[in-house]
């Protein structure tokens, strides 16, 4: 039999098998409620998804559905930092010059729709999300791979630009590496979301059943998956909210058993006055940023009357302005920490760089810095700036927290501030500067949680650009801080490596590509008799721990 034709046979059958759980117990019925004699968790959320192929999307709300749904060589093991084994055999192994890394696969692997799950696959799937470099994707984070091959079908020697490259194994965990069945996903253009789930694609703790975007997503638990955490329930619907007010009340009146991601600080305090109900808070690692598009802001690249000392300038005296600690207090009440680094406070390098650089020293504003700096670059005021934030993503409090900033920014006249909203799935493609595109908006809000517990996280994918683009997606680039960034990646020694990452902090300050402003909490409110609901510092929620 051809691979053509095994490919289309296994398909046909998880088609058919789709179709003959339509009259069983397990599935759901017209109203999206799970039959009787099934274990099924359901989860409320306000996040948004804009495509669950790997390579299309890096955002959280679309990086939580592909940890249920995709396996991985590594993943993070509940209460843990250190990557476990996934679908890896063992640790791996560098060879003597620390140039490449030998990983094995498991055998006898399968995925969901009866396709061999092996070697090749993972090669395929780390070589394509390099080839299409979606720029709404995560493939700034395979920088430092070099090269796959797969001798065999259960080896894969991954090679590196570094030496003993100490980032490369927690990158094989994050979304970048993501692995595909290469019978189904095409090689060089994204997939499209209803073609993965009719090939019954997965690999994961989970299948995807079916989804409706902004709605309902139900997810079935995968027999064919071998890996770190096998799941404890067997059915898991997602429940899409429009905003925090409904995700509160679904919660409260048990339509959902757990809500994540996100409520506003109101809504959690009233929330944990609720009998039945319990509030769970986590790791903290999510941070928020003012981000400006270096091409579009006021004096940016692609303006007619360009200027870089001036565009800097600008975002310094934003930078100036802004006041952190109102920020959390009149909107966040306290419940969103001020931030003055790239870095969280427990991370190793931590540097609170933007409080010693910026407005009056001491983490607060300063209207007499604003001026100054704006002054000794000839820039004429009041600079009219716009700023796009979103608030079906970043949550309802968005609102008031950017007319919190145009206040601070206005201040004084030294700007004049034009703030709007858009839809998230929209707001995430028009902001993104790269390649023929400059991007929709001069400055905008972006939220920033790690893939895997390490300094890297937050330093590299943001600021790190040597072909492959950033997260920032801003234009912003700098051989400065790419060198830095290598160098810390290859560091062995943790003083040293401290040293490296304090430095990459300082050179991104200086050019302030985008100012860190709030450190975000992980709130999830769970029903009395739900258990499992653990948040780490990974911020997507894995399902396949929650019981009820």
């Amino acid at each position: 039999m051809t691979k053509t034709l095994r490919a289309f046979t296994a398909i046909m059958a998880a088609i058919m098998a789709l179709t003959a759980l339509s009259g069983c117990g397990t599935r759901t019925d017209s109203n999206g409620d799970a039959a009787a004699g099934t274990r099924t968790v359901t989860i409320g959320t306000t996040d948004k998804v804009s495509a669950i192929d790997p390579a299309g999307s890096y955002d959280i709300g679309s990086s939580t559905v592909k940890i249920q749904i995709y396996p991985f060589l590594y993943a993070q093991d509940y209460g843990k930092t250190a990557m476990s084994r996934d679908l890896a055999a063992d640790d791996g192994a560098w060879n003597d010059d620390g140039t490449e890394f030998t990983v094995h696969i498991k055998p006898g692997l399968t995925w969901a729709n009866g396709h061999v799950l092996d070697a090749h696959d993972v090669k395929f799937s780390l070589d394509r999300m390099k080839s299409i470099d979606d720029p709404n994707g995560p493939a700034s984070l395979l920088a430092n791979i070099k090269d796959v091959s797969a001798p065999n079908a259960t080896t894969i020697v991954i090679a590196d630009k570094l030496s003993y490259d100490v980032t490369l194994k927690q990158v094989l965990g994050s979304p970048a590496a993501a692995i595909v069945d290469d019978e189904v996903f095409p090689a060089n253009k994204l997939a499209d979301d209803q073609g993965i789930i009719a090939a019954n694609a997965f690999g994961g703790p989970y299948t995807l059943a079916s989804m409706k975007r902004d709605e309902l997503f139900e997810y079935r638990r995968n027999p064919n998956y071998h890996g770190l955490t096998s799941a404890k329930n067997d059915i898991v619907q997602v429940r899409y909210f429009a905003d925090s007010s409904n995700l509160k009340l679904a919660v409260q009146q048990g339509q959902v058993d757990v809500a994540y991601r996100s409520m506003t600080s109101t809504d959690v305090n009233d929330l944990r006055r609720h009998d039945g109900l319990k509030v769970i808070t986590g790791a903290a690692g999510s941070q928020r940023y003012l981000t400006f598009n270096l091409r579009t802001q006021p004096y940016g690249t692609k303006q007619s009357d360009a200027d870089a000392k001036k565009a800097l300038a600008v975002r310094r005296a934003v930078a100036d302005l802004i006041d952190r600690k109102a920020l959390s207090r009149s909107v966040y009440f306290k419940t969103y920490l001020p931030t003055y680094s790239y870095l969280p406070d427990e991370y190793l390098g931590h540097e609170d760089t933007f409080r010693s650089s910026y407005g009056d020293g001491r983490g607060g504003a300063s209207l007499a810095a604003a001026r100054r700096v704006l002054a000794d670059a000839g820039v004429t005021t009041p600079v009219t700036l716009r700023i796009q934030y979103n608030t079906d993503h970043y949550g309802q409090s968005s609102t008031e927290e950017y007319a919190a900033i145009k206040s601070q920014l206005e201040t004084g006249g030294l700007f004049r501030v034009d703030v709007r909203s858009t839809e998230w799935t929209q707001y995430n493609k028009e902001r993104v500067a790269s390649g023929d595109s400059d991007g929709a908006y001069p400055a905008y809000q972006l939220g920033w949680g790690p893939d895997f517990p390490d300094s890297d996280d937050y330093l590299s994918p943001l600021l790190r650009d040597v072909g492959l683009g950033n997260y920032l997606g801003n234009g912003y680039r700098s051989d400065v801080v790419n060198r830095l960034i290598a160098r810390q990646q290859s560091e062995r020694d943790e003083s040293r490596r401290a040293e490296l990452l304090r430095q990459v902090q300082r050179q991104a300050t200086k050019d302030v590509p985008a100012i860190p402003l709030l450190e975000v909490p992980q709130i999830a409110v769970t029903r009395n008799g739900v258990s499992g609901v653990v948040l780490d510092s990974s911020l997507r929620l894995r399902y396949a721990g929650i019981s009820k």
